[in-house]
């Protein structure tokens, strides 16, 4: 078992790390103020993050991408995870299920985004279908050789500067011996298209100025060749090319906590109560030991499931472990450092406050805790029979 980064890992972090430092840090406070980030600003962050060669890093380089590893690309997501999310979305990690793509839709679609031409945005989840994605109501009925899409998708991100859309609707029922059972399809959905709408969405207290959006399709009409993958089959794409997005929340999750540690960790040994730092004491000494060791235990396990992924070994479970223990660990650690802060933790001198609120939302979307401990123990019962 090898435990070290090797010399050209060691570079990524490095790299992005001072990327995030110098390009995302300097402007996060102007970010949580108006929860807004200017047009300039973003083409910048995209511009430089174009330059230094990591756009689409998760790309194979045959397609014009980085072609990093799946630990490769894990630990350029964990230093991500210490800068602001509505900054670090420009840094350009298109959807990975693009990959999907064929024929004329890899011109269309794909390759611009590699570019950095245009930007994807995903949609899956509907008011009534969150964790149960067959619950989905938009729905793609045949016209001919198009589709007419109807429906609503809500909680999208990205969508401000998405150029197109990576939608699934049902497209059609089988009835089964547990009940009806919904067939997904997956479309790419262009932002113009005649009978589609781009509506700003609620207000969140977690990530200001990465917002979220309600998608509107009223017979919007699509072309048989803007299906990716088969018809019928979109769960299929679905879990191959997404479940490794639980491994980007994991990951973030970890770079998070490092940066909230860090702030935790200088505070304790500056700040004085009763004649001595209050790191001396152990009501925070121990919170410290305990929060660097859930910190360390989050990153290896996330570091594992990437690795799986790279050997081909199957990491389903691991990686639901991974994003329920390293996001539940987020929770403990910044509400921890937020602790050690006192009264000062709640006020906007600090970023402490945006940390806990923004921990909050990473045990809901790409599935919430329950989901993954779902998934974990159904793969371990499932070979029992039980």
């Amino acid at each position: 078992m090898q435990f070290g980064l090797s010399e050209e890992q060691e570079m990524i972090v490095a790299t992005v790390r001072s990327f995030v430092e110098n390009e995302i840090y300097p402007h996060e406070d102007q970010v949580e103020k108006t929860g807004q980030v200017p047009d300039d600003l973003a083409d910048e962050i995209k511009r430089k993050c174009i330059d230094l060669g990591f756009y689409a890093c998760n790309f194979p380089e045959e397609v014009g991408g980085a072609g990093l590893s799946h630990q490769d690309f894990t630990l350029v997501e964990r230093e991500l995870g210490r800068g602001s999310m509505a900054l670090t979305h420009f840094f350009g990690r298109p959807q990975n299920i693009l990959m999907a793509c064929e024929g004329a839709q890899r011109e269309r679609y794909l390759l611009p985004a590699v570019r950095g031409e245009k930007m994807d945005a995903l949609a899956i989840t509907e008011p009534d279908a969150g964790s149960d994605v067959r619950g989905m109501k938009c729905q793609a009925v045949r016209d001919g050789g198009d589709w007419l899409m109807t429906g609503s998708k809500h909680f999208i991100s990205g969508a401000e500067h998405a150029d197109f859309f990576i939608v699934f609707a049902a497209t059609g029922v089988d009835d089964t011996p547990k009940g009806p059972k919904k067939r997904i399809t997956c479309f790419l959905v262009d932002r113009d298209t005649p009978g589609f709408e781009v509506r700003e969405g609620y207000r969140s207290v977690s990530h200001r100025g990465y917002k979220n959006y309600i998608l509107y399709f009223d017979k919007c009409r699509l072309a048989g060749d803007q299906v990716l993958g088969e018809v019928d089959r979109g769960f299929d794409v679905m879990n191959d090319w997404l479940y490794a997005t639980r491994l980007t929340v994991a990951a973030m999750s970890v770079g998070r906590a490092r940066r909230c540690f860090d702030h935790a960790l200088s505070f304790a040994a500056e700040r004085s109560q009763f004649g001595q730092p209050i790191a001396r004491f152990q009501g925070v000494s121990f919170q410290i030991a305990d929060m660097i060791t859930e910190i360390d235990a989050a990153d290896w396990l996330t570091l594992a499931g990437a690795w799986r992924l790279d050997q081909g070994l199957p990491a389903n479970r691991e990686i639901a472990s991974a994003k329920l223990y390293a996001t539940e660990m987020l929770a403990r650690v910044t509400d921890a450092t937020l602790q050690i802060h006192g009264g000062m933790g709640l006020m906007d001198d600090f970023p402490i406050e945006r940390f806990w609120r923004d921990a909050r939302v990473e045990r809901i979307w790409d599935g919430t805790s329950e989901i993954q401990r779902h998934i974990i123990s159904r793969d371990l019962l499932r070979p029992l029979g039980a």
